[in-house]
């Protein structure tokens, strides 16, 4: 018991109160936007931003540039994710659950490959030494970059993609000592499975309906 106490309160006890505060915040509301998405409740987009701006300035803090650099894109998607969810034509919503076509699938592998490229520039220009982790966390951005992309667009594929990249980052974020974060992407993971699961259900009623 005390190992799992000392891996979670271990790394914040020479931290600064503050960022502790911020991180519990995000934490929190980071969990709530999941939740709503799985829900397929706008409020993902509030709840996420706050999230997600509040990440954003942990990472640069600790100079986690990859990370920092998805939680800013996690920023500006959810803006455009927020207009895109809310959109009406005749009192009905223009996005509804879908699956990719080929034509988005292609789209989103490429938009995966320009954020690893981008994500591994950023490292070397900000003359960060790039090791095993980095690689793993410019990998997952590429991923979670395309899952946001197709969760704006109500996608049934981010869940996918969410679920495959949690899984890499729960161990990657304990690695780095990060254990309310890695405890929360567990946490995600188990959430994302839940939302494939009911936007799934949700996809096949509307095929019935049609």
């Amino acid at each position: 018991m005390n190992q799992i106490s000392n891996f979670f309160f271990e790394t914040y006890q020479n931290r600064e109160t503050y960022l502790i505060i911020l991180e519990a915040i995000a934490f929190v509301f980071g969990i709530a936007s999941v939740v709503f998405a799985k829900k397929e409740n706008i409020l993902v987009y509030p709840t996420g931003l706050v999230a997600t701006i509040i990440t954003v300035y942990i990472f640069l803090h600790d100079e986690l540039l990859g990370d920092m650099m998805l939680n800013f894109y996690y920023s500006v998607m959810s803006i455009y994710g927020w207009w895109n969810w809310s959109r009406k034509k005749e009192d009905k919503y223009v996005v509804p659950i879908s699956r990719t076509n080929n034509k988005e699938k292609a789209i989103g592998f490429l938009m995966f490959l320009i954020t690893m490229v981008v994500t591994y520039f950023v490292y070397k220009a900000y003359g960060t030494t790039i090791d095993s982790s980095n690689y793993i966390d410019i990998f997952t951005s590429g991923v979670f970059f395309t899952a946001m992309w197709f969760m704006a667009n109500k996608k049934l594929e981010n869940w996918t993609l969410w679920i495959f990249a949690d899984l890499i980052t729960v161990p990657l974020y304990a690695y780095r000592g990060w254990g309310m974060f890695s405890l929360q992407y567990l946490i995600f993971t188990i959430l994302a499975i839940q939302g494939y699961l009911a936007w799934k259900k949700s996809l096949n009623k509307q095929t019935v309906t049609v």
